[in-house]
């Protein structure tokens, strides 16, 4: 059975469903090489992990608002807001372009990210690449020929 790529279910999943472990939640929606693109900075999918574990530390809940998705092949694109509340209350809203590579069996091989936050703080700005040890993320490439490979990030 192919899972819903669509991005409220994994969203959903990764921040909302504290039933499941990270680990699980990665696992359904998301290949063993996994990698992502969040404003320039590379994750492979250990880092990802470490960042959603983060974000469940530190969110309440986050609500997502799909303003445009498409699906196409093995083509995923959509625009969404993420109204993030924080543990403490306070709200951060993001929106997110995203551009994704699905496998055969329908979970992202690979996603890009570019955010714009709406409402938030400085501190809020790279929520889309936090984690709980403020490491910078990891950069991975799959070198030359691979889908999406656009390079090391620009500094």
């Amino acid at each position: 059975m192919r899972p819903d790529a669509r991005i409220l279910s994994v969203l959903d999943a990764l921040l909302n469903n504290r039933d499941i472990s990270v680990d699980d939640a990665v696992e359904q929606h998301f290949s063993d090489d996994y990698r992502q693109r969040t404003d320039g900075v590379w994750s492979d999918r250990a880092g990802f992990v470490e960042h959603i574990a983060h974000l469940r530390e530190i969110i309440d809940r986050a609500e997502i608002e799909v303003l445009d998705e498409l699906v196409y092949d093995r083509s995923y694109a959509d625009r969404h807001r993420a109204h993030i509340t924080r543990i403490d209350g306070t709200i951060v809203v993001q929106e997110v372009y995203l551009f994704g590579a699905l496998a055969d069996d329908g979970r992202f091989t690979e996603v890009h990210e570019a955010t714009h936050m709406i409402t938030g703080t400085d501190a809020d700005r790279d929520i889309g690449n936090a984690r709980a040890d403020h490491k910078p993320a990891r950069h991975v490439s799959k070198g030359v020929g691979a889908a999406f490979d656009l390079g090391p990030p620009l500094r």
